[in-house]
């Protein structure tokens, strides 16, 4: 099984709708470590997804729409080298 690693950044309504909660529940469901954050710039929430290929596209599909009062305007994901590094999904103060 493939494992990669995807630095996404998602813009638009995102922050104060449970984004990251949300995505805290998707990835854990699909088995997905890593984290979220909202940005201090109020508009963006980034993340940092490690597992499967299958389960981090999953996630990164789902985060194109988000939660039911998120609206989101762009994603932008930047695959990186797999690292290994998380053990869980947690969600990270802002930046």
């Amino acid at each position: 099984m493939e494992r990669v690693r995807a630095h996404l950044f998602v813009r638009g309504k995102v922050q104060g709708v449970f984004f990251r909660r949300a995505m805290k529940d998707v990835a854990t469901y699909y088995g997905v470590a890593g984290w979220v954050r909202n940005r201090s710039d109020g508009r963006t929430v980034e993340a940092v997804l490690e597992g499967s290929r299958d389960a981090v596209e999953k996630v990164i599909e789902w985060a194109r729409v988000g939660p039911p009062d998120a609206r989101v305007e762009a994603v932008e994901v930047q695959w990186e080298e797999y690292r290994g590094e998380f053990q869980d999904f947690r969600i990270l103060p802002t930046e």
